[in-house]
């Protein structure tokens, strides 16, 4: 069961969604054509007199990762997707940039003096990669707006407990002590791990302090993350993932993995973001708020798979729950590129530059194609993003592969480039 299919007017007003059978026979006799591809949406040909649009729900299951999509009309879950957001590329490429400048500045520039008093931030300030998180889902719900009749909005507003997730037993007091109440870090870990080495059990040696998921590969100083190794194991680990170093030892990397804590990243990204994505939706339509507990208690009774979209659709007061689709909609964040016009190595050093130009043949590199070939050696048919060059051979990105050589020629452009990509 595929998703239903936005139909708008000849005015580009929204109508009532209807079936894909339906979508096809409007194609098929050519009484409607295809205005978008993603969400997939037609356009009808001439104006029908029809009452007024039955009003739509969308409802929301805000993540770090993933933030779940559904649009319901009653009781009937009719369109779902499923967003990726790229918080995480956000944040990478920042400290990239600052490492880059750092060091840039610490060759190069005479002293000056500190400014840090003249740099404040608004209240209410979110870093690029929590913002990044709140202007997807407000751009998504705008975007179904224009296609949908929706009157209103209904969002998971969760408060994760950091404290109680790493100590269920935590209270009172003990949330301002912390776990470290009268120990130091290093006579901390001795006790933790019993003065050995976590990954070889070696004791009476130099024990050093290692990080279980490398600071290189974005882990934390928090003391979840924290261990104690040998030289030896821990100049072989590395910045190995604890994965991939023990993958011949499934029983220690089980024991290591249960005795750290897991990462709070996840929990803190939707913590902070919140309450700002509940002000920018209430600024688009009426936005009703439920708890996760309530969602859970909503998917356990109706026997439904746990997912990022069915959590959705669970969200607030449900009696029943049908639902008319089982193919989300999956939409990941790939960003509009870079405006760099000089690409570096890793040492900061150029090493290309780019052209302004950036539309060839009437393509971008992002755009989404139709391909067929019909002579040389890559005769078929294709389909997937285009990357673009100037002297008109492009590559296609499909799911199978890049296929690289392709013509200008054979390529149809279905979807132009809007910074996210799309499969199902």
């Amino acid at each position: 069961m595929q998703n239903f299919v936005f139909v708008i007017d000849t005015n580009k007003q929204p109508l009532n969604p209807i079936s894909p059978a339906r979508a096809r026979e409007l194609l098929t006799k050519q009484k409607a054509a295809i205005f978008r591809m993603y969400p997939f949406t037609v356009i009808l040909k001439h104006a029908v007199p029809a009452p007024a649009p039955r009003p739509l729900t969308i409802k929301l299951d805000p993540g770090s990762k993933f933030t779940g999509i559904a649009v319901l009309d009653g009781d009937d879950a009719i369109w779902a997707a499923e967003l990726e957001h790229r918080g995480w590329q956000i944040k990478d490429s920042l400290e990239s940039r600052r490492s880059l400048r750092r060091s840039r500045r610490k060759r190069k520039t005479r002293y000056r003096q500190p400014r840090f008093d003249n740099r404040k931030r608004i209240e209410g300030w979110l870093a690029p990669s929590l913002m990044h998180r709140v202007l997807t889902v407000e751009t998504w719900v705008k975007r179904l707006c224009r296609y949908a009749p929706i009157t209103s909005i209904a969002m998971e507003l969760v408060k994760f407990d950091t404290q109680k997730m790493q100590n269920p037993e935590v209270s009172g007091v003990e949330y301002q002590q912390g776990e470290l109440a009268g120990y130091e870090v290093r006579q901390y870990l001795l006790e933790k791990w019993g003065d050995k080495c976590a990954y070889c059990d070696i004791g009476d040696t130099p024990l050093q302090i290692e990080h279980i998921h490398s600071r290189a590969k974005g882990g934390s100083n928090r003391v979840s993350n924290l261990t104690l190794s040998c030289e030896r194991c821990n100049i072989k680990k590395g910045t190995k993932s604890i994965d991939e170093f023990l993958k011949k030892d499934v029983l220690r990397l089980e024991k290591i993995k249960c005795q750290a804590k897991q990462s709070l990243k996840d929990a803190a990204a939707v913590n902070a973001t919140r309450w700002a994505l509940l002000r920018t939706l209430k600024n688009i339509l009426p936005t009703l708020t439920s708890t996760g507990g309530q969602t859970k208690y909503n998917r356990t009774r109706l026997e439904l798979p746990k997912s990022h979209w069915v959590d959705a659709a669970c969200v607030g007061e449900v009696e029943k729950l049908n639902l008319l689709t089982q193919q989300p909609l999956r939409i990941k964040s790939t960003g509009w590129g870079t405006r760099q016009m000089c690409g570096t190595d890793k040492y900061g050093f150029p090493i290309r530059h780019r052209e302004r130009k950036q539309v060839h043949f009437g393509f971008r590199t992002g755009d989404i194609a139709k391909v067929v070939v019909t002579s040389g050696k890559k005769i078929g048919h294709y389909a997937g993003r285009v990357l673009c060059r100037k002297t008109g051979s492009f590559d296609i990105a499909t799911k199978t592969g890049r296929v690289a050589g392709i013509s200008h020629k054979f390529c149809t452009s279905i979807h132009k480039k809007d910074g996210y990509s799309y499969a199902f």
